[in-house]
């Protein structure tokens, strides 16, 4: 929620911050499949995806923190998490060993297998809102 939230509330990040981490990963760290994505989809419409980025990772925070809508949102947080692990998978370069690589994206990887498991386990309905619904 915390890194949501300063992406909303200040233009720094959608006004230049996030143009300057996609021309990184469109230069050297993406994916080659996913490299048109960002630069014919993504960098034309920064500001829009920048404050895009903020409010999902908001709205997915504030769902898994209440327990309500947990479910989709755990479906959101997957989808945000392999965006970025596209986007940044060579980041530890092309000739690296292959532990490398999963091992630089431990900032994502266990978060996918956790909304994972939130998902299955339907989190929501154990503590949170989402019981109220059931």
């Amino acid at each position: 929620m915390l890194f949501g939230e300063y992406k909303v509330a200040g233009p720094g990040f959608a006004h230049g911050g996030f143009q300057n981490y996609l021309r990184d990963y469109i230069s050297s760290t993406a994916v080659s499949f996913y490299r048109p994505v960002l630069s014919g989809l993504v960098l034309p419409h920064a500001v829009f995806f920048g404050y895009a980025v903020g409010v999902i990772e908001l709205l997915i925070g504030i769902s898994l923190l209440v327990g309500f809508w947990v479910r989709p949102a755990c479906i959101l947080g997957i989808l945000f998490l392999l965006n970025l692990t596209f986007a940044a998978w060579w980041d530890v370069g092309h000739s690296a060993p292959i532990w490398r690589y999963f091992g630089s994206r431990l900032d994502t990887l266990p978060l996918i297998l956790l909304l994972a498991i939130f998902f299955a386990a339907d989190a929501g309905t154990v503590w949170g809102f989402d019981k109220r619904r059931v």
